[in-house]
């Protein structure tokens, strides 16, 4: 292995600094040269007008103290591009031409289906999982999504402290598109009451009767946290007509968010006020817990020596507290698990 790169790609998330600080420590101990490579699969199509803006040699001296920063230092970009083969054929050969060997990408399951597409060119590739939202099934954790259950935490805490002192219910929303793990971490967390997530098909009218049986109980500072993508699974609802005729304007064709959720609960469960906040990409920008930094220490380490040791097409993750490896295609391959028995657990209790 004469030269290896690393790239970030997709979504940021907590721990990718990390990560391409152990990668560069790997290197340096099997001395191999590294390069970063910017924006993604968008510096290996070239887009910018110098190959300084698209590519830098990392050294230890230029990475060491990026492990705890927030975000990417090689920043970070979706590359549309990169569906088409004839891009993905001039990726391949900006890394002949760099005397690249091997590559090692940091991202989600779009990012390792590009890896995939460069190893069925002839480059060795490597993925380690950078999802906050911790929705590839083949590993139980990707790097930020620890940290990002934690700033939910934090949040969700704060915001029931008011809701304490007000009697006054309150709609959390958190990441998460497809995948529920950071609303649910979050929810059994902090004793949220409700929890909504995408792969549970939910009814507004359910989740009004949840609030009010809380109500009954004496309990009327309940926390409903929801996953962004949870509207995909909401059973029909007429939000226009509802809130149109119970004193709250509502255009048609507005779609149900956390704010016009809350809108309903009040008027439902007859509350004088329900609140919401948006948690938004302070779950992205955080520095990386421990767990996140421990986990991007190990993968960085291991992705080099697989390279350097000829092994290619495989991702990291992490089984039972272990490090390990595996092959990209049966990887994502596998089907993702959600605790169906802990979200019900939580709207049950």
């Amino acid at each position: 292995m004469k030269k290896i790169g690393v790239l970030t790609s997709g979504g940021d998330s907590p721990g990718m600094n990390a990560a391409v600080m152990a990668v560069a420590k790997a290197a340096s101990l099997y001395g191999i040269p590294l390069v970063g490579i910017k924006r993604g699969y968008n510096g290996l199509l070239r887009k910018s007008p110098s190959l300084f803006d698209d590519m830098e040699e990392l050294h230890l001296d230029t990475v060491l103290d990026i492990a705890d920063r927030p975000g990417t230092y090689l920043r970070t970009a979706r590359c549309t591009e990169f569906l088409d083969p004839a891009w993905r054929e001039v990726a391949a050969n900006t890394l002949r031409a760099m005397g690249i060997d091997g590559l090692v990408v940091i991202g989600g399951d779009g990012s390792f289906h590009g890896a995939e597409y460069l190893c069925e060119l002839g480059i060795h590739c490597i993925g380690i999982p950078g999802t906050i939202d911790n929705d590839l099934a083949y590993t139980e954790m990707t790097l930020g999504f620890d940290t990002a259950v934690n700033v939910c935490v934090d949040a969700i805490r704060s915001i029931r402290a008011t809701s304490r002192s007000h009697d006054r219910p309150h709609v959390v929303e958190v990441m998460g598109r497809h995948c529920g793990d950071i609303a649910l971490t979050a929810a059994v967390s902090t004793g949220a009451e409700i929890v909504l997530c995408p792969e549970e098909h939910w009814a507004v009218e359910e989740v009004a009767d949840r609030l009010n049986r809380q109500m009954a109980k004496g309990n009327y500072r309940a926390t409903i946290v929801i996953a962004e993508g949870c509207w995909d699974s909401m059973e029909p609802f007429d939000l226009y007509t509802y809130l149109n005729t119970h004193g709250k304007r509502c255009y048609e064709g507005e779609p149900m968010s956390a704010g016009r959720l809350a809108s309903v609960m009040k008027r439902m469960c007859n509350m004088v006020e329900v609140r919401s906040t948006v948690i938004g990409y302070t779950q992205r920008g955080a520095e990386p817990t421990a767990r996140d930094s421990a986990f991007a220490f190990e993968a960085g380490h291991l992705a080099v020596r697989l390279l350097r040791d000829g092994i290619s097409n495989q991702v990291i993750g992490m089984r039972e507290g272990k490090v390990f490896y595996m092959a990209i295609d049966e990887a994502l391959r596998e089907e993702k698990y959600f605790n169906h028995e802990l979200y019900n657990l939580v709207n049950a209790l």
